[in-house]
């Protein structure tokens, strides 16, 4: 093999990287479930639960306490990296206790019971929110 310069050494090095990343492209714009993901499609299924219906608990316990008056508050999204087993009850909301530690003020999602796993029997996932 004979020796290749600097200069084609560097095209050959571009030809390869633009090639490579067209190719990511390609496969990140034709899956759907990576293109089109959002809160609003992350629906239950029968081993998650899903982070659509973790907010809306949130959503109905926060309607709830604005009906009371008051201080009026939003729900933001749960955080997307979350992934917690179907809960095999029906969700719990109520405000976070302030000795947690939050910086946000936020509710907690609670899931007394999750379909058997091996990981969590229970979890709580933390959804923030903001006055408006």
């Amino acid at each position: 093999m004979g020796n290749i310069d600097g200069g084609r050494l560097l095209i050959i090095r571009y030809a390869c990287w633009s090639a490579w990343l067209s190719i990511c492209v390609a496969v990140f714009a034709a899956s759907p479930s990576l293109a089109s993901w959002s809160i609003e499609t992350d629906r239950s299924t029968s081993t998650t639960h899903g982070l659509f219906e973790i907010r809306e608990a949130a959503r109905l316990f926060v309607a709830r306490e604005n009906a009371k008056g008051g201080l009026q508050w939003q729900v933001l999204d749960p955080n997307p990296k979350i992934l917690v087993p179907r809960c095999d009850v029906p969700l719990k909301a109520e405000w976070t206790p302030k000795n947690l530690g939050r910086s946000m003020r936020s509710v907690t999602v609670v899931c007394g019971k999750a379909r058997p796993n091996d990981v969590m029997p229970r979890w709580n996932v933390y959804v923030s929110v903001r006055k408006i």
